[in-house]
């Protein structure tokens, strides 16, 4: 198996935290959302990570060196930003006769058993794996019969279907996916300028190809301020874990505080992520994360995002914040 990670894109949804940052590597419950990926597809023994990245690919590269040293990565630029089907397009010659593929988007991270394909594969060409939600008008949705999908309708108005696809797809045969996307790009089968693989998928589906649409347990969506939030208070559940020199100070559970974090007279948590090298002091911080090597003194934070090297000093707020900010809230 091959996994293809399209990684392109600018995540405007996150600025100010991705100005200057690759959309997947913002912190999330102590660890990168990529770290977290990753760690959902190592057990796969895939024979090589395909990177899609844009104009910030030297930062997943050198983060995947550092923290996933033994895996077999490649990386291809996406120049133009032509849309989803086609930035999985841009692997295409890296995949040869018999790979089957694993493509994983990263604005979300999933919950399933990815473990269970071998099984769940058996009589299909496909997964596309999927979510019953109830705003099923802002997603594009599976419609099933008898158990295989036929057809797919984006944002639909009626409840033809809940079913929202999650980003997160498996192909017996890569190189035949790879040619019905040519296939796509060949005919100019765009929605406002981009290629999407819904038109794929339907390509397939009517040459007579067969997909299920398993679902997973939890889809977990990284792409805003409040849906990062969400997903730091599920992914803490139960992991807490606090590496901090503490001084006169409370932890409320669940958090994660890394190391070489001084915490004086505060009280941290529920649902606190402070990354290392920071300095907590005289604050309470609560449904917050906090990036590497900020220092806090005399505030009270909650529902707050604060990027790298912050210096913050005042009293309670609700606060976006990116790297290298400086903020002095004065009574």
């Amino acid at each position: 198996m091959k996994i293809i990670l399209p990684v392109a894109g600018k995540g405007t949804r996150l600025r100010p935290h991705t100005h200057t940052r690759a959309k997947s590597l913002v912190q999330v419950a102590g660890k990168t959302v990529l770290e977290h990926i990753i760690l959902r597809l190592i057990d796969l023994q895939a024979e090589e990570y395909l990177f899609v990245t844009d104009d910030n690919g030297a930062q997943i590269e050198e983060f995947m060196k550092c923290r996933f040293p033994s895996l077999n990565c490649s990386y291809t630029v996406q120049k133009e930003r032509l849309g989803p089907a086609h930035a999985v397009h841009m692997a295409a010659p890296r995949v040869r006769p018999g790979d089957d593929l694993l493509v994983v988007f990263n604005d979300t991270i999933f919950v399933t058993d990815l473990k269970r394909i071998a099984e769940l594969r058996g009589d299909c060409d496909g997964l596309i794996y999927s979510k019953e939600v109830e705003d099923y008008q802002r997603f594009g949705v599976n419609v099933v019969e008898d158990g295989f999908i036929v057809d797919m309708v984006e944002k639909p108005e009626k409840p033809i279907s809940r079913l929202a696809q999650v980003g997160l797809y498996y192909l017996r045969d890569g190189v035949d996916f790879m040619n019905r996307i040519a296939e796509v790009i060949d005919a100019g089968e765009t929605v406002k300028g981009e290629y999407f693989l819904p038109s794929v998928f339907m390509r397939m589906i009517r040459a007579g190809s067969r997909f299920r649409a398993p679902e997973i347990d939890a889809w977990l969506d990284c792409g805003k301020p409040d849906t990062l939030l969400e997903t730091n208070r599920y992914l803490l559940q139960g992991h807490s874990e606090n590496q901090a020199e503490m001084i006169n100070s409370i932890i409320i559970d669940p958090v994660h505080i890394g190391s070489q974090t001084l915490i004086r007279n505060c009280i941290i948590g529920p649902n606190a992520s402070v990354a290392p090298h920071c300095r907590i002091e005289g604050s309470i911080i609560r449904d917050t994360i906090i990036n590497t090597g900020s220092h806090l003194k005399n505030v009270l934070l909650e529902q707050s995002l604060l990027g790298e090297n912050v210096r913050l000093t005042g009293r309670h707020a609700n606060l976006n914040v990116g790297d290298h900010s400086l903020i002095d809230i004065m009574m």
